[in-house]
C-alpha cells in the first residue's frame, strides 16, 4: 500500500508542479511528500524530477513513468468504483468544485446532508470563481453556471437560471437609471465584472427585440469573487449582472434595483460538469442526483423569498 502512496503523490506532483501544492492537495505536509518521492526514486533507481527553486519538472523517466502509473491509478479507482456498485455501499472520497457564491448558498451547506446519508463516502469541496481545470486538478464533478466548451467532458444540466442587471438606488439616483443597453456601454456607467487571469468576461449579452446581442461594457474595477462585485453593488459602486436567485433577497428589500428588464441576459446554464469515466462511479451518480434535487429546490424557494 506505501508504494501505492508514493506513486499517487508522484502523480500529484508531477501534475500540480511542486510538492507544496501536491501536499495541500493530499493532506500531507511537504516533507512527507518529498521522503515518498525520495522513496519511489530509490525504489526505481533513477531520478524522476529535476529540481529549480519554483518547479520540479519530471525527468524522461520520470514523464515515461507518469504515464504508465496515471493508468494504474485510474484502474484502481475503477475496480473500486465497481465492487461498490456490487456491494451496495459506495465509499472513497470525491473532489467537488464550484463557484464561490452558488457553492455558499447551494453546495457546502448541502455536502453535512450528503455526508449524513452515505458515511462512507468523502467530501472535499473546492471553491473559486476561476475556471478550475478538471482533469489536471482531478476534479470529479464540477458545478457550474455557464455553457460546456470541453468536448471531452459530461454535463448533466439542473436547471436554467434567469440573469438580471441589478444596481443600488444610490447608484441610479446618481447616474440615472439606463433607458437602453446603449447606455451601458457609454462613460456614464460602471459595470462591474468578473475577471480572472483567462476570463472571458469582457461583454454582457443581453435578450434585444433582434435577438441576443453582445454589449462590451466597461467598469473602474473588476473582481475574480462574484460576491465582492454584489458587494460593491449594494455600496452603489456599480451595476452587475448575476443569476436572480443570489440577488433576489436585496431586489425584494429594494436594496438592489432590477434595470432594463425588458431587456434582460440571456439566461445561464446551471449543470454538474465531470470526466465520462466518473459517471460510472456509484457514489458520483449519489452526489450528483442528491445534489440536483436539492439545488432545484433552494432556487425556488429563493427566488419565492422561502
Amino acid at each position: 500500500m506505501a508504494y501505492l502512496d508514493n506513486i499517487a503523490v508522484f502523480v500529484r506532483v508531477v501534475e500540480l508542479g511542486n510538492l507544496s501544492a501536491a501536499g495541500r492537495d493530499m493532506r500531507i505536509s511537504p516533507a512527507v511528500a518529498s521522503n515518498r518521492i525520495k522513496e519511489l526514486e530509490k525504489h526505481l533507481g533513477v531520478r524522476l524530477f529535476n529540481r529549480t527553486t519554483r518547479q520540479l519538472m519530471p525527468t524522461e523517466q520520470g514523464t515515461v513513468f507518469y504515464a504508465g502509473a496515471k493508468q494504474v491509478l485510474e484502474a484502481i479507482v475503477e475496480a473500486e468504483a465497481a465492487v461498490s456498485a456490487l456491494s451496495g455501499q459506495p465509499r472513497g472520497s470525491i473532489r467537488v468544485t464550484a463557484p464561490l457564491g452558488l457553492g455558499r448558498r447551494l453546495i457546502a451547506s448541502g455536502i453535512p446532508d450528503f455526508h449524513d446519508k452515505y458515511p462512507d463516502i468523502e467530501v472535499r469541496l473546492r471553491l473559486s470563481d476561476h475556471n478550475v481545470d478538471i482533469m489536471k486538478e482531478g476534479i470529479d464533478v464540477a458545478f457550474r453556471l455557464g455553457l460546456l466548451e470541453d468536448s471531452s467532458l459530461r454535463m448533466r444540466g439542473i436547471m436554467e437560471c434567469e440573469r438580471v442587471l441589478v444596481a443600488s438606488p444610490k447608484y441610479l439616483e446618481a447616474r440615472g437609471e439606463p433607458a437602453d443597453p446603449n447606455d451601458l456601454i457609454s462613460k456614464k456607467h460602471d459595470c462591474l465584472m468578473l475577471r480572472f487571469p483567462g476570463s472571458k468576461e469582457f461583454y454582457w449579452t443581453l435578450n434585444t427585440p433582434a435577438g441576443p446581442m453582445k454589449f462590451e461594457v466597461h467598469g473602474p474595477f473588476d473582481s475574480d469573487d462574484g460576491d465582492v462585485l454584489t458587494g460593491w453593488a449594494l455600496a452603489g459602486r456599480g451595476i452587475i449582472n448575476k443569476p436572480r436567485f443570489e440577488v433576489e433577497p436585496f431586489i425584494r428589500d429594494q436594496r438592489l434595483k432590477v434595470i432594463l428588464p425588458a431587456t434582460p441576459p440571456t439566461p445561464v446554464q446551471f449543470a454538474a460538469v465531470y470526466p465520462h469515466k466518473k459517471f460510472q462511479d456509484p457514489k458520483v451518480r449519489l452526489l450528483l442526483d442528491f445534489m440536483a434535487e436539492r439545488c432545484q429546490r433552494l432556487i425556488k424557494d429563493l427566488l419565492a423569498g422561502r
